[in-house]
């Protein structure tokens, strides 16, 4: 599922394969990845105009188009940005296509289509829809987060993945973070003290920091991530057998021993 070390990687993508370049055409395949946006109106405001520069916050990747709209891409469970040649074959999972000025084009493809694609038709209405999130899990201070946590009732993991309290952090991405930082992921937000509040956010920063130069939330050895789907999956720190459970509506991994 892409969270934000995904996101940026496609950021990367957009920005090397469609930044200061004019869409020739835009192709809709599938129109269930269309949010709030019919096709002949994409393609009305997106053909014959300029991708801005793109930036993301959370899960969400934005390009301006021209002088006033934005597209909004989330990339949902299995949605990803695909940078090809025009003369490639697609994917029968590219679900929405722009050809660009250079005969290259950019592909979102899209599997199960729980997302997809908005159209914003001006900086208000962006800021709107960004209003409903809290700030990115890269750009908050220490002090934001171990405020926000003490305020906080439910267990850490459902706050780490409240896009509405921070946003761009997952299903992996909170595992791992909490495993790094020794805390149970069932935990009530506010009963950590400052302490280990501030090891959670140092993880936070940490993971954040490798798996954003890796493009996903990497499978190490070394890493919960690279032993939760094991057979009989074990902890790398300690080597101790571990455990699984719905935490927060979502199949969540720990390690007993390690994580109190």
């Amino acid at each position: 599922m892409p969270e934000l070390p995904d996101v940026e990687g496609f950021r990367e993508v957009l920005d090397g394969c469609g930044s200061g370049r004019c869409v020739q055409r835009v192709e809709v395949r599938d129109t269930g990845v269309l949010r709030g946006v019919s096709a002949q109106r994409l393609r009305r405001e997106a053909e014959g105009q300029r991708l801005g520069r793109p930036w993301r916050h959370g899960k969400l990747l934005i390009v301006p188009v021209g002088d006033g709209p934005a597209l909004i891409w989330h990339f949902g469970m299995t949605g990803e940005l695909i940078c090809a040649r025009a003369d490639e074959p697609p994917s029968a999972h590219d679900r929405v296509v722009l050809t660009l000025d250079d005969d290259r084009q950019l592909r979102y493809r899209d599997q199960r289509k729980l997302q997809g694609i908005r159209l914003t038709t001006d900086q208000s209405a962006l800021a709107r829809l960004l209003d409903r999130l809290g700030p990115d899990a890269l750009d908050m201070t220490r002090e934001v987060f171990v405020d926000l946590l003490a305020e906080r009732r439910g267990a850490v993991k459902g706050v780490l993945m409240d896009q509405s309290l921070i946003a761009g952090l997952g299903n992996l991405l909170s595992d791992e973070i909490l495993w790094r930082a020794r805390v149970a992921p069932r935990r009530s937000a506010r009963a950590l003290d400052d302490t280990e509040a501030r090891h959670v956010f140092r993880a936070m920063r940490g993971v954040l920091a490798t798996a954003t130069r890796a493009g996903c939330v990497p499978p190490r050895r070394n890493w919960l991530t690279g032993h939760r789907d094991d057979r009989e999956p074990s902890c790398p720190r300690c080597g101790r057998g571990l455990r699984a459970r719905r935490v927060a509506g979502r199949r969540t991994v720990w390690c007993e021993h390690c994580q109190h």
